[in-house]
């Protein structure tokens, strides 16, 4: 893959906080990345200093293989779309997408029918082309979202960098935007990187998905990959999928190699559990932990049970309904949890 954005070795500090630890990163033509990691892990920062916004201790950002790393932000022809979208309030729709063009330093755009195709294209893209007269107080956080991506696109950046974009949206409209940007994107070509601290959305939007922790590069890829195969047990944290035993938790499990409980952190995912009764004898072949029921979490196409295990450690097991039924379990009683060995994730503690 041909890389339109390259990072390599970039460090920032805030006093004695490192923010970014020499990381190195590329973006691929046509590319659709998705950064997630906890709130301080350099996500933000990281965006910041490619957008021109921050300038790194150490490193080089190179755009097209040129490098910009001291380039003044307006100049590097890079898009940036905030959580708060930043829009005039003051303002209609039409006029907050045409300020990028008409007051930007560089190539402003004078001719007055020229900002008019350009911003009705934009507009026409994003669905809002009926709404260019309205005031941004009249229009929905949904439309608040696509004005600010409109804005930023219609100056043609040749990489779109989203911070956080659907944080300030309501659960079903984050779920309708997911896809209208990736349809936004591909029709367009061009790539984009989107920070989220969500991991569902990281897995939805990303044809590749960089995990970041503590200013690090703890894993880069595709969203499959990421989700079966988490390169080390904060990855899988990260992802909150999974149930990871370490230290003295790990002789809860029974039926479970030896030498695999013995050492390591040890990680078993979610939906991967089945609930059975105590009195069940366990098949060989499955690794299993007795458990306390406590309650359950309903969410639609899937439910949620809570389970109590050793040391007062809090166990979830996920029944996808479209695989299983749900089944009704007894608070205060107990259950065992089961799992088919070789389902599980094993790390020794040093990743």
């Amino acid at each position: 893959m041909t890389a339109v954005l390259e990072l390599n070795g970039i460090s920032k500090a805030y006093g004695e906080d490192v923010a970014l630890d020499a990381l190195s990163l590329s973006l691929g033509q046509n590319e659709y990345m998705a950064l997630l990691g906890p709130s301080g892990s350099g996500k933000s920062t990281l965006l910041r200093v490619i957008a021109g916004f921050e300038k790194p201790e150490t490193g080089e950002v190179l755009l097209n293989g040129k490098p910009i790393t001291n380039m003044p932000a307006h100049e590097r022809g890079i898009g940036f779309v905030s959580q708060g979208f930043a829009l005039f309030p003051h303002m209609t729709v039409f006029d907050n997408v045409a300020f990028g063009l008409r007051f930007r330093e560089v190539n402003a755009v004078t001719n007055a029918s020229e900002v008019e195709r350009r911003v009705g294209d934009m507009l026409e893209l994003v669905g809002l082309a009926e709404l260019g007269d309205r005031a941004i107080g009249e229009i929905s956080g949904g439309q608040k979202q696509r004005v600010a991506l409109a804005r930023t696109l219609v100056a043609d950046p040749k990489v779109i960098l989203l911070d956080e974009p659907l944080g300030a949206l309501d659960a079903n409209l984050r779920a309708r935007m997911r896809g209208e940007l990736r349809r936004i994107r591909k029709k367009l070509g061009i790539s984009f990187m989107h920070v989220t601290g969500n991991e569902q959305e990281a897995l939805a939007m990303g044809d590749r998905v960089a995990v970041l922790d503590t200013g690090r590069l703890a894993q880069i890829s595709d969203p499959d990959t990421l989700f079966n195969r988490p390169a080390s047990s904060r990855v899988a944290r990260f992802l909150n999928c999974y149930n990871i035993f370490a230290g003295n938790e790990r002789a809860a499990i029974s039926g479970a190699d030896s030498e695999a409980t013995r050492d390591g952190e040890y990680c078993i995912r979610f939906d991967k559990i089945h609930v059975a009764p105590v009195s069940d004898v366990t098949d060989v072949g499955k690794a299993s932990v007795i458990a306390t029921y406590i309650t359950s979490e309903y969410s639609g196409p899937s439910i949620m049970y809570f389970f109590k295990g050793a040391d007062e450690k809090v166990l979830e097991v996920e029944y996808h309904l479209s695989h299983r039924k749900p089944e009704e379990f007894v608070a205060g009683a107990k259950y065992s949890l089961q799992w088919a060995v070789g389902d599980e994730l094993i790390f020794d503690g040093s990743e």
